[in-house]
């Protein structure tokens, strides 16, 4: 009788250990997540690519790989320019990438990628994060179904690329330009034709005179996609995106369901991929202008008179579109209301 005791009460405690390790096993499976994250810029490329890579793996070492994320290159899941619907339909988890991507869709989100004679990069991120700037951002995207956080800032980028040399502002009229964003209604009130094309595919259409001239980025990237070997006029100061900001975009229901370890660990990694990306941005540019410069480009300055006249078109864009567009205008005037505030410790605080 007394082994018959024994073997029950072994009997159980061994039950109750399965059901301890299973109830084990399924609070891991259940915490183990694993996401699927289309990129916009191919991994190869310096900075902007680069820093998806460090993204990825800075999730997976910090999570132990509890919150695996897989990056893909463009076009490997969706084209570029399709991420926003992507991910708001759940097909994929999460987009790399920029707002200024979604114009189509919503024409305000240029807003959050770059404005032109716009901020440095403290002063932007700044008001996105102290100013009202983010709690606008949230909104919009949370009516969408989607949770986006800004995961790069980049030093000031080029003006662009054009095949042939710009002598006044009568030479911008009629061309066919690749420019983004809000710089993009500036270049049409100049008489600009312009259009966005995804990174890919600018140099192609370069080569074939679809278009006669193109801005992306910063020296660095650019040189990377061989824009020198089909334009030879590049120009600065990149009045259009004095920073330039990219973003991560998340399913929101998916971001709901993440534990708050998992939340806390994607905000980390993203915090270190915001700083890694501006200080990196800023490394690289004179080495590779000196390369674009040894390859046969003639580097330009805009005069002053041009820069005073792009500046005007802009306030005409600000003027037009605020008119038009209610979440437009909001955006704005909570901008110049930072912009202003700051503009005392901006010319106290800074050089010129």
């Amino acid at each position: 009788m007394e082994f018959v005791k024994i073997y029950k009460a072994a009997a159980l405690i061994g039950g109750v250990a399965g059901i301890a390790m299973t109830s084990s096993a399924t609070a891991d499976a259940q915490q183990r997540v694993s996401w699927k994250m289309q990129s916009a810029f191919a991994s190869k490329l310096p900075v902007i690519g680069e820093v998806v890579g460090r993204f990825e793996r800075n999730v997976n070492a910090m999570s132990d790989g509890t919150l695996h994320i897989k990056a893909y290159e463009p076009n490997a899941l969706v084209p570029p320019l399709e991420g926003f619907d992507a991910v708001t339909k759940g097909s994929i988890d999460a987009m790399w990438g920029a707002s200024a991507y979604h114009v189509g869709k919503i024409p305000a989100l240029s807003w959050f990628t770059a404005v032109p004679f716009g901020p440095r990069a403290g002063e932007y991120l700044a008001w996105l994060r102290y100013g009202g700037g983010d709690e606008i951002y949230d909104e919009i995207y949370a009516a969408h179904g989607v949770k986006g956080f800004h995961c790069v800032i980049l030093a000031p980028e080029a003006s662009g690329w054009f095949r042939k040399e710009i002598g006044s502002a009568g030479d911008v009229k009629g061309l066919k330009v690749r420019y983004g964003g809000l710089g993009a209604k500036v270049m049409a009130k100049m008489g600009a034709s312009t259009q966005l094309l995804a990174p890919g595919d600018i140099y192609g259409a370069l080569d074939r005179g679809v278009i006669d001239a193109a801005e992306f980025s910063m020296p660095v990237i650019d040189l990377a996609l061989g824009f020198h070997e089909v334009a030879k006029h590049y120009y600065f100061p990149g009045w259009h995106q004095q920073a330039t900001i990219g973003e991560l975009l998340i399913n929101l229901g998916k971001w709901e369901a993440l534990s708050d370890q998992h939340k806390a660990i994607l905000e980390a990694a993203c915090g270190d991929s915001l700083s890694w990306s501006f200080v990196r941005s800023e490394a690289l540019q004179f080495k590779a202008m000196k390369t674009l410069q040894e390859k046969g480009v003639a580097i330009h300055r805009w005069p002053d008179n041009m820069l005073r006249r792009f500046e005007e078109k802009w306030q005409e864009v600000v003027d037009e579109e605020s008119a038009k567009d209610p979440l437009f205008k909001r955006i704005y005037e909570s901008f110049a209301a930072f912009r202003t505030q700051y503009g005392f410790w901006r010319e106290h605080g800074y050089l010129d």
